[in-house]
């Protein structure tokens, strides 16, 4: 099983950038699908972006296309999200999770592994 721990979250003005991580440990993330998702107080947990095992396909929420970036590397066992031109509808607790089958779905019922989470916070 593996065991996912997110870090990089923090304040930000609006406007500005911030880079979450998401470091693997216990298995390799090389045979998993991994994805971005989000939840603000009082709402449902969303989709973000997911790439594929190697990288060679990224989706992203329509709300963040164009400023955020999924990546990951394999060697490192990590996975990136790059959040660019925040605003304050961004503000949430950001969350990866591992897709053993290596699907790029958006539900969150096809992830089977999670992190605790990192809070991002953008203020106007």
């Amino acid at each position: 099983q593996v065991q996912l721990v997110e870090s990089g979250g923090g304040l930000v003005q609006a406007g500005g950038s911030l880079r979450i991580s998401c470091a693997a440990s216990g298995r390799t993330l090389r045979s998993y699908a991994m994805g971005w998702f989000r939840q603000a107080p009082g709402k449902e947990r969303e989709f973000v972006a997911v790439i594929s095992r190697t990288s060679g396909r990224t989706y992203y929420a329509d709300s963040v296309k164009g400023r955020f970036t999924i990546s990951r590397d394999n060697a490192k066992n990590t996975v990136y999200l790059q959040l660019n031109n925040l605003t304050p509808e961004d503000t949430a607790v950001y969350y990866c999770a591992a897709n053993q089958w290596g699907g790029t779905g958006t539900q969150t019922y096809e992830y089977d592994t999670w992190g605790q989470g990192t809070q991002v916070t953008v203020s106007s």
